[in-house]
């Protein structure tokens, strides 16, 4: 799918959902903050997940009491209505950060979609012993490739299923980690896809834009906060257990 494509969908139904509920001309103010590290994930025990070591922030929007997250490498604070949010250029990364956050807020307040906030400490740990459970329970023994450097997940599950990952970050691409090879999602992308029986994927591809190129594959399975509007809203297949 055309990355303009996927995102002109999103809108569409954002714009569906904010019209139908009234929201576009009321006078609501919706706040991004980027939290550190620690507000973010607590501090869990493994000292290399991204948001840690520095590599992402999380964006996070406040809507009449509901949050809604994002992780970026680009963040923005800001503050506007959901109509000027609403109409935002989805051109790059702090920019899709910004409409991410506010659309899981929204539809979280909407009761529309729910687990928005990310877990904290070693919940990611249980999170991963939750996916070992579901995988087997709904795809067998599938091969597993992994879209984005997930430490907890890439390890526990290693230890159940067959698997390969890219990153795009450079200092993870060409590295071993739990004797798997980390490649280089701008080069084995097309082979991996092909080669994986279940693709599974960060929820924060939808605001790189990588989402594009995983969205028309029919074995694919989200994960995390980031991705649960969206999901909801699309009908996207997503597993995050353990957030709030």
């Amino acid at each position: 799918m055309e990355k303009n494509d996927f995102y002109n969908q999103l809108v569409i139904a954002f714009n569906v959902v904010v019209d139908k509920h009234n929201l576009r001309n009321e006078n609501v103010e919706v706040f991004g903050k980027v939290l550190t590290a620690e507000e973010a994930i607590g501090n869990p025990k493994r000292k290399n997940f991204p948001i840690v070591v520095g590599k992402e922030k999380l964006m996070e929007a406040t809507f009449r009491g509901s949050i809604g997250q994002a992780f970026t490498d680009m963040p923005i604070n800001f503050s506007g209505t959901i109509d000027s949010i609403l109409n935002l250029e989805l051109n790059n990364n702090g920019n899709r950060a910004i409409f991410i956050s506010t659309l899981n807020a929204v539809t979280t307040f909407l009761k529309l979609s729910d687990k928005s906030i990310h877990c904290k400490d070693d919940e990611p740990e249980e999170c991963s012993e939750a996916l070992i459970a579901y995988i087997k329970e709904n795809y067998d023994s599938p091969k597993i490739s992994l879209i984005g450097f997930q430490p907890s997940m890439l390890e526990n599950l290693s230890n159940h299923f067959e698997m390969r990952i890219i990153d795009l970050d450079k200092e993870h691409i060409g590295k071993k980690e739990f004797n798997i090879l980390i490649e280089d999602g701008n080069i084995a992308l097309d082979d991996i896809l092909q080669w994986g029986d279940l693709i599974l994927a960060t929820g924060s591809t939808i605001v790189n834009g990588s989402i594009a190129n995983l969205i028309d594959n029919n074995n694919i399975l989200f994960y995390g906060t980031t991705i649960c509007g969206a999901a909801s809203l699309l009908n996207i297949p997503r597993f995050c257990h353990m957030a709030k």
